[in-house]
């Protein structure tokens, strides 16, 4: 099985990128969802809760008791930080676009019910990982301080020649030091000839791929470690989409490679 799989963002209407019956990931599905301005697109999430991220342009979303109006501000992935709205399970909701409209969405199981909620721009908290040579910004969106069962969500900007989720780092067990995690890379780049290279990688090899990555393109990390870089003159946008036992970031690195975080 190939964790790589891609979307073409530039034809109009939703598809299932990852589901559960079809893909490594047993605990999350992503959907792509392309509107044209004026056009809308009818959602069930049935036990699920959803994560909704506008990658660029504007919609409203309504439902029974909500109604996010303009939802969404930038152009394209690097301009600005991100809009995202979450809508728990049991809601039947419509997106409606204002603008031409891009959407990716994380679907988890959901125990628990919470209040649909918009997480603005200026929510976002943007922070710099690594040190030279594996340097990234990174973008906390739909994290802990917001309510939700499994979903957590963030984007890494990595300019080229710098890697990101380096040193190899992994949330496949739950331990003291590492919580379970399924996770999910959407990759674009600043340029239509932008590329990058994903690994996902266990310790004993049995795991061993590594995929290029261009405009579109997803790479499912169902376990082991899982860095990736972006090829020189480039900037690369990657779109982290997760679903934890327990929302956070906790990691553990590639032994062989933890000397290069000291």
């Amino acid at each position: 099985m190939t964790y790589k799989r891609h979307w073409d963002y530039t034809k109009e209407g939703f598809v299932k990128i990852y589901e559960t019956k079809n893909s490594a990931c047993n605990l999350m599905e992503v959907y792509g969802l392309m509107l044209k301005a004026g056009n809308s697109y009818n959602c069930e999430t049935g036990n699920m809760e959803y994560g909704i991220t506008i990658l660029d342009g504007t919609c409203d979303i309504i439902g029974e008791g909500f109604d996010f109006k303009s939802v969404g501000k930038r152009k394209n992935v690097f301009e600005g930080n991100a809009t995202a709205v979450y809508i728990p399970k049991g809601e039947k909701f419509t997106v409606k676009a204002v603008s031409d409209v891009r959407i990716v969405i994380t679907a988890c199981p959901a125990a628990e019910y919470f209040d649909p909620y918009v997480v603005n721009p200026e929510d976002v908290i943007v922070k710099t990982f690594g040190k030279p040579g594996f340097e990234r910004e990174v973008h906390f969106i739909m994290d802990e301080r917001f309510a939700g069962n499994r979903v957590y969500i963030g984007e890494n900007y990595i300019k080229g020649n710098e890697w990101t989720g380096f040193p190899g780092h992994k949330h496949d067990e739950n331990t003291e030091n590492e919580k379970f995690a399924e996770e999910i890379y959407y990759f674009e780049f600043d340029t239509e000839t932008g590329y990058g290279i994903q690994q996902v990688y266990s310790a004993d090899l049995l795991i061993d791929e590594a995929y290029t990555t261009r405009n579109g393109d997803f790479v499912e990390i169902p376990k082991a470690y899982h860095p990736g870089t972006v090829a020189p003159g480039y900037t690369g946008y990657l779109l982290w989409l997760m679903s934890c036992d327990e929302r956070g970031l906790v990691s553990t690195a590639d032994p062989e490679q933890a000397w290069q975080n000291k």
